[in-house]
């Protein structure tokens, strides 16, 4: 049975020509960047390296000469801990005027819990409702701030529902007011174009194997004057903002995905995705009755797909999908083990019933038509054996 595989907010799979380019570090070029002889200095070139590749996926050169700058690339061991990063860094960098924090309903547990850490150390946080697509209200943000607010992190789209927000209009609210704003881009880079500049934000984090590059390695971009507190301590590494020997394989890697990511967004990525996932949809909606989408019609990731299934479990869902061959999820991979509702369903207005019935498609490089039509040909049985068997089904 060939398998399919509909995960790619997950994670991807790795590159080729990604791990090409690690293998060497792994072996011959095994040298530590902080050594001053010329196996390190052989590695330490291939980390800069990959942090000019890095940053040219970020902040893409103007005309005029305006871009982005190596020196504002943090690599960090993840998403996660460039999540953290931006929140702990800027808070604890900043709290001599001020302890007031705003994010949206609707961020991954890798912003929330961390909200939750600094919440017990004094600060306050304030989590903005969303309408019923997942959209943040800029005006919201306006009257949410106070004199006492250092940092707003709003999400650029979201890994469950797939919205993108309006963060550059949110940023023009944030950035009259002198406060800094970070956005966690880990399931846009790479997919739709993205410029630090034009989004207007001080703090990006992303993720390299979100975008065809190695587990265990990000970054967070930290834009130029931003007043950040170091994450470890230790050494000097990552001009004393994060101590800790690189991960060179990874970090080579990283470059490497970085540069054929920004590639596949410059020749229309999502020009192959968006009529797949619109079928998927149209699909889904024709074939299963009492199902609905989650999220923003239009302002969506191209290749997310998250819809709501009535009178028949998510999980019970995913695992008939698993014995066809079919990998998809339930909602956020962090997650996916939880007997929770997701809080991103719940905060766009699903009650717990309709939540614990979603499904998540995410579609990707290798996603075929083909794959779609099993899926459509499939799922629909799937759900009317399990809807047979539900006492919460209409009879």
């Amino acid at each position: 049975m060939k398998r399919i595989y509909l995960d790619y907010a997950a994670t991807t799979p790795t590159h080729p020509k990604v791990v090409e380019a690690m293998q060497p570090y792994f072996s011959d070029k095994f040298g530590n960047p902080s050594s001053i002889h010329s196996f390190g200095q052989e590695a330490k070139g291939a980390v800069e390296r990959a942090r000019e590749q890095v940053v040219r996926l970020l902040a893409p050169r103007h005309s005029s000469g305006q871009g982005g700058s190596v020196e504002e690339i943090v690599f960090t061991s993840g998403g996660t801990e460039a999540d953290n990063f931006a929140l702990e860094g800027v808070a604890f960098a900043n709290e001599g005027r001020g302890n007031h924090i705003i994010v949206s309903a609707v961020e991954h547990h890798a912003v929330t819990e961390c909200c939750g850490f600094l919440k017990k150390r004094g600060f306050k946080i304030t989590y903005l409702p969303v309408d019923r697509y997942g959209l943040a209200d800029p005006e919201d943000v306006k009257k949410a701030i106070t004199d006492k607010t250092i940092l707003v992190s709003i999400m650029h789209a979201n890994n469950e529902v797939g919205t993108i927000e309006p963060i550059a209009e949110i940023s023009k609210v944030v950035k009259e007011k002198g406060i800094y704003f970070h956005t966690d881009a880990v399931q846009t880079a790479g997919h739709i174009p993205l410029n630090v500049n034009e989004l207007g934000v001080d703090l990006l984090s992303i993720s390299a194997h979100k975008l065809y590059g190695p587990k265990g390695v990000g970054a967070l971009y930290v834009r130029k004057g931003t007043r950040i507190a170091r994450f470890l301590y230790g050494g000097g590494q990552e001009n004393n903002r994060r101590a800790s020997t690189e991960n060179v394989p990874g970090i080579v890697g990283f470059g490497v995905a970085a540069e054929l990511a920004l590639e596949d967004v410059n020749n229309g990525e999502s020009r192959k995705l968006i009529p797949l996932r619109d079928k998927l949809i149209k699909g889904i909606l024709e074939k299963i009755p009492d199902s609905q989408l989650n999220g923003h019609p239009t302002f969506r990731l191209p290749n997310n797909v998250n819809v709501t299934i009535k009178y028949v479990e998510g999980e019970s869902m995913l695992l008939n999908l698993d014995m066809e061959g079919i990998a998809a999820s339930t909602g956020s991979a962090c997650s996916s083990g939880s007997l929770e509702p997701s809080h991103v369903l719940m905060a766009i207005g699903l009650s717990p019933e309709l939540a614990h019935g979603s499904l998540r498609f995410t579609l990707g490089r290798l996603t075929t038509e083909e794959e779609i039509d099993k899926v459509l040909m499939v799922l629909p049985k799937i759900v009317e054996k399990l809807r047979a068997m539900s006492p919460l089904a209409r009879k």
